[in-house]
């Protein structure tokens, strides 16, 4: 997708209003909830404002990133990728060579290093037993956890790593000297650095960057274009004239887990020069991958080309207003189109105003709660963190355009995650950028399902642009992300101001998942069962795969997906599939042991760690007839009893806080979003640490704005009943607008 492409989308439209800008107080509550957008008078300036990051020193887990959904460039306290070390990324195991957090990254930017074209998933494909005989699963017999892999063969290493996404290039400040022997240049030590203040101003989407070096005041702007992979700099001091300079390196193409650039093979790769009015243009070749980055310069600045893959602009003046413009693709960008710094930092101002002005907004100032004002932080900042990271033409890796986990390629079980709550809360568009992906890989899809022996489309769990599978023992087996594309749709379609385009764009997508879903269960004694093989959502089991059967999330989720899409078939004006129907009527009743639901019907039952994906049935899943709520209200106390919360991941928060809205438990919702744990922090970024090797994580920062929506706005069953999510204490004082009912 070009820039070009772009702007139509990246113009952020008002959302429809939701309540008409109706307003429904409670007396003596401590609730004052406001709907509709823009009728309820929140200062949408001041509740961004005070949320602002500012940061004093370097905080190695807290770097900030400028961006537009397509393209992301995160930087260190000087507003730029000076000190990448300070900045660690930790591998697995410890094995390999650590990572950094400041990447340069967009969704095109793809690489894989040559000899793959041997490799063939045929390679990885293994028989299971199945209720309809034997069908082939992609499979990798090698050793897998949530955060380390050891392939057993050279195939199911190579089509796990590629392709990965690349490190564009890394911009940083260097101290460089002239000699005879041509330009010398050394990066300035963490040491060198004193007094930093930055700040993001999450308004404009700009980062400004105070310190000094070697005892002199540096000033960095920094800022990303909102429609082209643009990053734009402005650096003001003295030092520009006493050999304080930029250098701009490229690296190449890394398989690691956790580093997306490999430094080590110069001669793997190319960077070229071609001078240009007003700059140059930088051509990049890797394998078959090429890129041109082109640099724009002002008057007096030179472009010096003094090393094999590294850059160096020189200034003429105290300031340096530079330009720099990513573009896919062998041939040279126009360097005489590029705006310039003012023209960025403009255009950036435009685009993140109308963002915070349209769309939904929470504020919970005058909350009596001392937690309050931290949810209503992580809130506005996850806002930011996901349009910078999660809306754009691709689904989201988890950590985003930051880091390469899993090698940057994205999991579609997370999508819902990355992405639901745009249309909750009144921005449909920024969703539809990835979820009209699907349509592009419906062939893979189809063909997966075909070998399968069953109708439709099976999406894949792990993948790169082209949908192709990644060998796995967990993920070919998972099967909760099927109902995804059909619940996304459905979001977009509740919430979009042209639902009858949405149900002709989508329709397809939509019909192909069902039909898969209607077709690989099969009928049993209790009903229509699912699996075996399979892995639930609970991925502890993945050793048990051949034998598991019947996840209660699944299970719900499958019968409300199936229903839901026959009712796209009811709003385009077509007869019911009978499947469908009967499916999702007969699906096996989920399993109930010593009163509560168990993660799937045959032993061990329920692992107590990882996620306890049961209490999604009626959660994330709506209201279904499969699900009791009061066996789920057990379920929901046993599992907040004795769960391994160190096990757990970040988004299980948000999800579990969904479960005791759904079930009547505002309290429960609320300490359950806001539970002290490591894996349910929101670092001083906003982002949602981890592990040292998953420092990044943006299905918490999703599933973070999932759950406030349906707290706050509530669902269908709650019939306009006030902040459903929030409790009725005198502790809350909600004020949303803008935002749309869960199903």
């Amino acid at each position: 997708m070009t820039a070009a492409d772009r702007e139509g989308d990246a113009g952020l439209r008002p959302a429809p209003a939701g309540d008409g800008g109706q307003r429904a107080e409670r007396g003596g509550s401590g609730i004052d909830r406001r709907a509709g957008s823009g009728g309820s008078g929140i200062d949408r300036r001041a509740l961004v404002d005070r949320h602002a990051v500012e940061l004093t020193g370097i905080v190695p887990e807290s770097p900030l990133s400028v961006g537009n959904g397509e393209f992301c460039y995160t930087v260190d306290v000087t507003g730029l990728q000076t000190f990448p070390e300070s900045y660690p990324v930790a591998n697995p195991g410890g094995t390999g060579t650590p990572g950094t957090l400041l990447g340069t990254q967009a969704q095109w930017g793809w690489h894989s290093v040559p000899g793959g074209q041997a490799y063939d998933l045929a390679e990885t494909r293994r028989a299971y037993p199945t209720p309809r005989g034997p069908v082939e699963y992609v499979d990798m017999r090698g050793a897998l956890s949530g955060v380390a892999e050891a392939p057993e063969s050279p195939a199911e290493a190579w089509l796990r790593n590629n392709p990965h996404r690349l490190d564009l290039g890394r911009i940083g400040l260097v101290w460089s000297a002239r000699s005879t022997g041509g330009v010398s240049t050394r990066a300035p030590g963490p040491a060198e650095l004193t007094d930093p203040h930055q700040r993001l101003d999450l308004w404009t989407g700009t980062i400004d960057s105070r310190f000094r070096l070697a005892g002199t005041p540096v000033r960095v702007g920094t800022v990303c274009h909102p429609e082209r992979d643009l990053v734009a700099v402005r650096v003001e001091s003295a030092l520009l004239a006493e050999g304080l300079a930029v250098r701009i390196a490229f690296p190449y193409g890394s398989q690691e887990w956790s580093n997306a650039a490999d430094w080590s093979r110069p001669s793997a790769h190319s960077s070229t020069l071609r001078p240009a009015p007003d700059g140059a243009v930088l051509c990049r070749t890797l394998d078959d991958t090429a890129y041109s980055v082109a640099v724009g310069l002002p008057d007096g600045a030179r472009l010096l080309h003094v090393g094999a893959h590294e850059f160096l602009v020189t200034a003429g003046s105290p300031v340096l207003e530079l330009v720099v413009a990513f573009t896919p693709g062998p041939g040279p960008a126009a360097v005489t189109a590029l705006p310039s710094y003012a023209e960025v930092v403009a255009a950036s101002g435009r685009h993140w105003a109308g963002f915070w002005g349209a769309g939904g907004a929470v504020e919970l100032a005058g909350s009596r709660d001392e937690r309050a004002v931290e949810l209503e932080r992580r809130v506005v900042l996850s806002q930011y963190l996901t349009a910078v990271h999660c809306a754009g033409s691709l689904p989201p890796q988890e950590t985003g355009l930051m880091v390469n986990s899993w090698r940057g390629r994205f999991h579609l079980e997370m999508h819902w995650w990355h992405g639901a709550h745009f249309p909750l809360w009144g921005r449909p568009h920024l969703l539809e950028r990835s979820l009209g992906w699907y349509a592009g890989i419906l062939p893979r899809a189809r063909e997966t399902a075909r070998r399968q022996g069953c109708a439709g489309a099976r999406w894949p769990k792990q993948v790169g642009p082209d949908g192709r599978e990644s060998p796995s023992p967990i993920g070919p087996f998972l099967l909760w992300q099927q109902p995804h594309p059909i619940f996304l749709a459905e979001l977009v379609h509740r919430s979009s101001a042209e639902p009858e385009t949405v149900l002709h764009r989508y329709a397809d997508v939509v019909f192909e998942s069902a039909a898969f879903m209607a077709d690989h269960p099969v009928r049993a004694d209790r009903g229509y069962q699912l699996g075996p093989p399979l892995v639930p959502a609970q991925e502890s089991y993945a050793e048990l795969r051949h034998q598991l059967s019947n996840p209660t999330f699944e299970l719900a989720y499958w019968s409300w997906g199936l229903r839901t899409a026959q009712r796209w078939r009811e709003r385009l004006g077509l007869a019911p599939e009978p499947s469908w129907e009967r499916v999702a009527a007969g699906l096996v009743r989920p399993y109930v042991r010593d009163g509560v639901y168990t993660a799937v019907d045959v032993p061990p039952y329920t692992v107590r760690d990882d996620h306890p994906s049961m209490l999604y049935a009626l959660g994330l899943v709506p209201p279904t007839g499969l699900v009791d709520p009061e066996i789920m209200r057990a379920t929901l106390h046993g599992v907040l009893a004795d769960w391994d919360w160190a096990s757990t991941w970040g988004w299980d928060y948000p999800a579990i806080a969904m479960t005791a809205t759904r079930l009547g438990e505002p309290q429960t919702a609320v300490d359950a979003l806001l539970m002290p744990v490591p894996k349910n922090g929101h670092l001083p970024n906003g982002h949602n640490r981890q592990t040292a090797a998953l420092p990044v994580y943006l299905p918490g920062n999703g599933g973070l704005l999932a759950a406030v929506a349906l707290m706050a706005r509530g669902a269908d069953a709650d019939a306009g009943r006030p902040t459903p999510g929030f409790p009725d204490d005198g502790q809350w004082t909600i004020r949303h607008e803008g935002l749309h009912p869960m199903p």
